[in-house]
């Protein structure tokens, strides 16, 4: 097993986030272990480069993707460990201790938090976090909006974030699991659900649900970015 990890870098892919992201980074600076925050930036039009520098933050920018901005800004980061987190997605003050604690975990390669919505609009989504632990059982899988961490060398050796336009986090899992365990941190990440807000909660289920047999049959990811982000 390797020595222990102490320092975090915090990827965030952003693209328009000026609102949600001031929040997402006071919460994140309440971490003592994240030693870096680099915002892997898709060109916004908004005042999210802005935001970002007065936070402190290092700024990388690349073409719109999230998978192709994690890989940039993981390619920048310096911590001992990689922490893949959305803008819109808030972590507890205890997170760093609860991923390095899980990390240090016999078998364990990478892993995620526990999630459960802010103000979610029904009582459909109210079950996040019971979904976070049976899609790991079933699928070996953790989601984007739980936050995906793991070591930086780790991760270099499946040869860094998937350059892919959509699906990031299915491709990285698969990557993962030949190494080893996938596991649960023992802290709670709190997320937006300003999409079910947007679509509607059944119409949400829905086009994730297309978006992953499409993705199972082949069809190529750029397709199914701009089928989910229309």
């Amino acid at each position: 097993m390797n020595e222990t990890a102490t320092s975090i870098s915090v990827i965030i892919p952003t693209l328009n986030e000026a609102a949600e992201l001031p929040e997402t980074l006071r919460r994140l600076r309440q971490v003592p272990e994240v030693r870096e925050i680099v915002i892997a930036d898709g060109g916004s039009a908004d005042d999210t480069v802005k935001v970002s520098e007065a936070a402190g933050c290092v700024l990388v920018h690349g073409a719109p993707g999230r998978g192709r901005q994690l890989r940039a800004g993981a390619e920048r980061a310096r911590g001992e460990v990689i922490l893949l987190l959305h803008a819109d997605t808030w972590v507890p003050p205890e997170a760093g201790r609860a991923l390095l604690a899980c990390l240090a975990q016999p078998g364990v390669v990478a892993g995620g938090f526990y999630k459960v919505f802010r103000d979610p609009p029904s009582w459909l989504v109210r079950a996040s976090r019971f979904k976070c632990w049976w899609r790991l059982l079933v699928a070996r899988r953790v989601m984007a909006d739980q936050g995906i961490f793991l070591r930086r060398d780790t991760l270099a050796r499946i040869g860094g974030v998937p350059d892919v336009a959509l699906m990031e986090e299915f491709e990285l899992c698969a990557r993962l699991r030949p190494l080893g365990r996938l596991a649960l941190a023992d802290a709670t990440v709190v997320t937006s659900a300003r999409k079910f807000r947007k679509l509607g909660v059944l119409r949400t289920y829905a086009l994730m649900w297309r978006v992953t047999a499409g993705y199972y049959r082949g069809v190529p990811l750029e397709e199914l970015r701009h089928e989910y982000e229309r």
